[in-house]
């Protein structure tokens, strides 16, 4: 049954009564909501539904097919495995120092890209998109992430949160940005106008603890989530008593670090028999190229200078899930990340899809987006530098916000 609800707004620059048309959980605002994003252009929030993305999908593009999953998982593993072979087999062996060292880093940099591979599909299987069975999907996302140190069942539900929540200011999940007020909090300052621009060095070194530690410390302490706790045990994603879980997924946290407790018994049994060299240049250092590349991805999926966050009262699904960027990785995005970057958009729309039929139902969904689907074709190791120096915070006055810097980037911050 639909029904009108009226929600009243003092916000300068928005109109006194908004209009919101709901059905089911479903709700449209029916009112033309903009802003000046950070490169200075007007930005609208969409005023589609997500009934109308969902009726252009190609129903094939629904159809999960357990073996087509099974192959590419099989593929990535016997990858890792040849490469390895050939490296472990052929590299102590090269002539002098510098060589070895050079071919050990380019070895570990490929085994982190095809281990971003299996994470990713390790992703599908937590949002059921690798198979109509949930047994298969639990089975294999448990162990492919358990083999990264990846709590699957914390991960999948609080990832769930972010889905149902993507752009909304209260509750998404990741990378949800500060405020104005909690910049200006968070650099000791009591106005804007007080705080001094960030040097290139600052905003690399920021980056590189980001690349290099920002997923351990999510799974650790939620950052660039919802505080919904004081501590960080209180969002840590290993406590199955955290505030980021529901009393009745309990033993599914314990499950999770059950797999945890696993892989690091397998790793010492690594160090034990073949030493603290084979298991750093086999699995550590691609361990660390596989926390880069997620928080890589998924920084560049949800920060960027056109990027919009909403407010609880001018937030919706539709909304929400345009909150994000399709971007290009070439080849080894479209063959080795399975396309997680370039048909991003789409699987905020719906999750369920596996990535082998993303494209078209991509292609399909930009008819009803039209200006609202976004997507960048440019290089993303410039992506990440422009976002790092150019989205500092969100700011706005009428429930839809916009990235802000003190750098003297785009669009200045409201004095």
């Amino acid at each position: 049954m639909s029904k009108v609800a009226s929600l009243s707004s003092t916000s300068t620059g928005a109109l006194s009564s908004k209009t919101t048309k709901r059905s089911g959980n479903v709700a449209t605002l029916l009112e033309k909501l903009t802003a000046i994003d950070t490169y200075g252009n007007e930005f609208e929030a969409p005023d589609y539904t997500i009934k109308d993305i969902l009726s252009v999908i190609p129903a094939e593009s629904y159809e999960r097919r357990t073996l087509e999953s099974m192959y590419y998982v099989f593929r990535d593993i016997a990858a890792m495995v040849s490469i390895g072979w050939v490296a472990n087999t052929y590299i102590p062996v090269l002539p002098n120092a510098a060589l070895r060292f050079a071919a050990w880093t380019t070895y570990s940099i490929i085994q982190g890209l095809f281990g971003t591979g299996i994470w990713v599909l390790a992703h599908e299987c937590g949002h059921s998109a690798f198979s109509d069975s949930r047994i298969v999907n639990d089975t294999v996302g448990w162990v492919l992430h358990s083999f990264w140190l990846v709590p699957y069942f914390s991960w999948k539900f609080s990832h769930s949160k972010h889905h149902k929540a993507t752009g909304h200011m209260d509750r998404d999940m990741v990378f949800v940005p500060k405020t104005r007020d909690e910049f200006i909090k968070n650099r000791g300052a009591s106005v804007i106008e007080e705080i001094a621009s960030d040097s290139p060095i600052v905003s690399l070194w920021s980056l590189i603890t980001q690349q290099l530690f920002g997923w351990i410390m999510y799974i650790s302490t939620n950052v660039t989530g919802q505080k919904v706790a004081p501590t960080g045990w209180g969002m840590n994603h290993f406590n199955p008593a955290s505030a980021i879980f529901e009393k009745n997924q309990y033993w599914y946290i314990v499950l999770s670090d059950i797999g945890i407790l696993t892989q690091l018994f397998v790793l010492y049994t690594w160090y034990q028999n073949y030493g603290g060299f084979n298991l750093l240049v086999n699995w550590f250092i691609p361990y660390l190229g596989v926390n880069h590349w997620l928080v890589f991805i998924t920084f560049l999926q949800h920060s960027d200078p056109e990027m919009p966050h909403y407010e609880a009262d001018q937030w919706n699904f539709a909304r929400g899930a345009a909150a994000t960027i399709d971007r290009e990785f070439g080849f080894v995005g479209k063959h080795i990340f399975h396309d997680i970057i370039e048909t991003h958009v789409l699987h905020h729309y719906c999750s369920r899809i596996p990535f082998y039929n993303a494209r078209p139902a991509s292609e399909a969904i930009k008819k009803v987006m039209g200006k609202h689907y976004r997507h960048s074709d440019e290089n993303m190791f410039v992506s990440l530098w422009k976002s790092a120096r150019w989205c500092q915070f969100v700011e706005g006055d009428n429930g839809l916000l916009m990235y802000r810097n003190v750098n003297g980037f785009g669009t200045p911050p409201k004095k």
